[in-house]
């Protein structure tokens, strides 16, 4: 049996990646970003892909699109008003659900879980929405559609097979253990077997120019150095890091670049885009700095796959 799968905050697709090489059926993509709707749509053709902001959307108007229910929703809503990296946040954390506009889309995320009433449900975001007080108004919120018993479930990326360093949490009514991948894959293996940069061969691999001045410094850093630092929330954030062969590399984010470990340059798209675990067939549209941006803020795609067969599993034992 093929199960349908309804991604909102789709951006890249990323987390639809992960569950169709999984063997679902992506139904659709829901994202307000007009760039990265027409990325997913490139290499979703499959799927219907809508582009809308989820406060506009009502279950109803999804079952119109697709004809049927959902067995699976997955989303991963907009991190900026939890993470530590923004030094901006709201001091209250139920002013970052409940007040925060960009907040609020978590609660459109479950108001429309409950109306289509999927028999899984999946949301990624930062690992503080699983720390109180937080942690009860998301139990409390998803119990008023329909869906008593929760999940916060988190995963680190690096040991689903995604060679850079990610914790984040998924929210879901299934517990969610993924198999292990048994390995760590470095930063040498993600890069291995690439064209030379400029290669027609593969998308997005083109160098991203930076000023004289900028090379300069560059050329100085050793493995695990960075150019830049800055604070936010909680701590001090780097980037413009020059990568360790032989480790995983960092958090890969939106506004994230990293120097390639041999070379005087920043990675390429593509290069950033294998430390997330994407294929190279996988493409990016839009602006570069769009494309970096859609790479960093999606779902790695080996860690959504370990996600999907756990899904995949689940919904085979109760469809015996």
């Amino acid at each position: 049996m093929v199960y349908r799968v309804v991604d909102l905050f789709c951006g890249a697709g990323g987390f639809s990646r992960g569950f169709r090489d999984a063997g679902f059926r992506i139904v659709l993509g829901v994202d307000n970003d007009p760039i990265c709707v027409r990325t997913f749509s490139f290499n979703f053709p499959e799927a219907v892909t809508l582009q809308e902001d989820v406060r506009n959307l009502s279950g109803r108007d999804i079952l119109k699109l697709i004809g049927e229910r959902p067995d699976v929703v997955i989303g991963g809503s907009p991190c900026e008003p939890f993470t530590g990296v923004n030094p901006n946040r709201l001091p209250d954390p139920l002013d970052r659900l409940y007040v925060d506009e960009l907040g609020q889309l978590t609660l459109h995320f479950i108001r429309l879980v409950g109306e289509l009433q999927p028999k899984v449900f999946v949301l990624e975001n930062v690992p503080e929405l699983a720390k109180e007080p937080l942690r009860s108004a998301i139990e409390y919120e998803f119990s008023r559609v329909g869906y008593s018993k929760i999940y916060f479930n988190i995963l680190r990326a690096e040991r689903y097979g995604t060679p850079s360093i990610r914790r984040r949490v998924f929210i879901s009514n299934i517990e969610i253990r993924p198999r292990k991948y048994g390995k760590i894959i470095t930063v040498r293996e993600a890069l291995s077997n690439l064209p030379p940069p400029g290669s027609e061969e593969i998308p997005n691999h083109e160098i991203s120019t930076i000023s004289e001045r900028k090379m300069v410094k560059i050329s100085k850093l050793k493995h695990g150095e960075a150019l830049l630092k800055f604070r936010g929330h909680d701590g001090i954030y780097r980037n413009y890091v020059k990568l360790d062969p032989d480790k995983p590399a960092p958090t890969v984010m939106g506004c994230s670049r990293f120097v390639h470990p041999f070379e005087n340059r920043i990675l390429t798209v593509r290069e950033q885009a294998r430390l997330q675990g994407f294929p190279d067939d996988h493409v990016f549209l839009g602006p570069r700095d769009h494309q970096y941006n859609q790479v960093g803020e999606a779902v790695p795609v080996p860690l959504a796959r370990a996600i999907a067969e756990v899904v995949k599993a689940f919904l085979g034992s109760v469809s015996c």
